[in-house]
């Protein structure tokens, strides 16, 4: 069995019994990630959360991991230091890294930012990875993406970026519902690593650009509450259009 994946999962299930009873059951942590999972595919979200058969993942990306803390250390400078990053001075950004005493709680993985959707029971949450605030004092939500790819980036118009900014409609959600006054304008700092150069010389070099995005939270609410739907009903979903997961399934059962 490879280290990366656990074919038959005991924890972190649901239980409509323990979970499904709102101010009086135990609460279920719901990422991000997960209701990203539930709008592509609720058959394996179901597998996933409520039988506890998750897809399996793929490899980590070590070097996006790196990009993504060095980026945090170097905006963590000019949050310290309480001037703006050349990045924002360079688009013209009326924005400044921001200080916040959960600024590191929010980051982590497991427990990001976090609010009780208290209808369902679901604690959803979600990691940031950095956070700008305005001049009208309006928190901005700011996430980080390496790739490498021949054409510039400079703007999110492929089809499967819609993830990207589900993402960070999320994270705008959850400020929201903490108290928060947020800005509907996101922004994604992009890495992308060329290979035009004429040699590796020990080093990789990036293109960086600053995309804006205006974000629109209002699905978030619905989708939780579908989410949950799905979670307390005992017959497995059918699976989304375009899961490739699912039709390799399908095609595997067609041949025995």
């Amino acid at each position: 069995m490879s280290e990366y994946y656990t074919a038959q999962r005991t924890k972190n299930i649901y239980d409509p019994l323990k979970h499904g009873k709102p101010a009086s059951g135990q609460a279920f942590k719901l990422s991000r990630s997960k209701i990203d999972l539930f709008l592509n595919c609720p058959r394996c979200f179901y597998f996933d959360r409520r039988l506890g058969v998750g897809r399996p993942p793929g490899f980590p990306f070590a070097l996006n991991s790196a990009v993504d803390h060095l980026l945090k250390l170097e905006f963590d400078i000019h949050r310290v230091a309480g001037t703006k990053h050349p990045l924002i001075e360079k688009y013209g950004v009326d924005a400044m890294p921001v200080a916040h005493k959960d600024l590191e709680q929010w980051r982590h993985n497991f427990t990001g930012i976090q609010y009780l959707h208290e209808s369902t029971n679901l604690l959803v949450f979600g990691a940031i990875d950095d956070l700008w605030q305005n001049s009208k004092g309006e928190y901005i939500v700011v996430d980080y993406k390496a790739t490498s790819k021949d054409e510039a980036i400079i703007e999110l118009n492929k089809e499967w970026q819609i993830g990207y900014k589900r993402q960070m409609e999320v994270y705008q959600w959850l400020l929201r519902q903490n108290g928060y006054k947020v800005s509907d304008t996101g922004y994604f700092v992009y890495c992308n690593g060329q290979t035009d150069r004429k040699a590796f010389d020990g080093k990789l070099e990036f293109d960086v650009t600053l995309i804006s995005y205006k974000g629109n939270d209002s699905w978030v609410e619905k989708a939780i509450k579908d989410a949950h739907k799905c979670l307390n009903s005992d017959k497995i979903p059918k699976s989304g259009s375009e899961c490739d997961y699912c039709s390799y399934v399908a095609a595997i059962n067609s041949k025995e």
